[in-house]
């Protein structure tokens, strides 16, 4: 499989790898490549099949992604802190499962154990592939991104959450994408993950909530867990001040 697009911000410091949300890009991580460059390495993806990046040349489960976002860390390596933000958050637990050698810590963010708890959301998950088919991604984006953001979001960030998953979405990818969080339920793997976690939420995240999120906190050994006022599901974007301290905090204590 050919090497995802990454983009990179920073010289020096710990290498962190951003991974995107199932709707998104590193353009998600413009907030986290300026703001965390001076202290650490930062990358951030276009996973297989968004974006930049080429389309995978078959199916890729979760698994298929987890290994590829290992080998984005092997070619910068040989190791990393990883963020993963929603779908994002799911790959990296996965990879701490799957190589945990190459993984420092994990800060997990606005994210669940997957879908594949519940039906009904998985069945909804799957559902979306068809969606994005009938309606193009520009009509996909617009009535998807502004419900990732609380209603605190001004004007211009909606506009630039549903630019973002407009320019990113496709197929094959997205569909890829679907089916691993469709048949992901993590839970009873998260005692297995060996990496020190920091789990952060916004508080207004209506999509998979604070009790995912809690969740995860609970299943993870070695853990801390935050909570990003006045922010939504993306909170790395909403109130990435607030956002970006808390991950240089967690970078802090894991690395000193």
């Amino acid at each position: 499989m050919s090497a995802p697009h990454v983009e990179e911000a920073g010289a020096r410091g710990p290498l962190l790898l951003c991974l995107h949300g199932i709707g998104s890009s590193s353009a998600a991580f413009a907030p986290q490549l300026a703001g965390l460059a001076e202290h650490a390495r930062v990358l951030a993806w276009d996973a297989p099949g968004y974006g930049k990046s080429p389309d995978p040349e078959g199916p890729l489960d979760l698994d298929g992604f987890a290994d590829a976002a290992a080998g984005v860390i092997r070619s910068y390596g040989p190791s990393a802190h990883v963020l993963g933000v929603s779908w994002g958050g799911v790959i990296a637990l996965r990879l701490a499962t799957r190589h945990p050698d190459l993984v420092d810590s994990l800060i997990v963010a606005d994210s669940s154990a997957g879908s594949g708890a519940d039906e009904a959301k998985a069945a909804a998950m799957r559902a979306r592939a068809a969606e994005l088919a009938d309606s193009g991604a520009r009509a996909f984006a617009e009535r998807r991104g502004p419900r990732l953001v609380s209603d605190l979001a001004d004007a211009s960030l909606v506009a630039r959450v549903v630019d973002t998953m407009a320019d990113a979405v496709r197929l094959p990818g997205y569909g890829y994408a679907a089916e691993s969080m469709a048949g992901a339920d993590l839970r009873a793997e998260l005692s297995a993950v060996t990496a020190p976690a920091l789990v952060v939420c916004g508080d207004r995240d209506t999509v998979t909530g604070v009790e995912a999120s809690q969740v995860l906190a609970g299943g993870l050994h070695k853990t801390a867990y935050v909570i990003v006022k006045d922010a939504g599901h993306l909170a790395n974007q909403e109130q990435p001040e607030r956002f970006n301290a808390w991950v240089l905090s967690h970078l802090h204590i894991v690395t000193r």
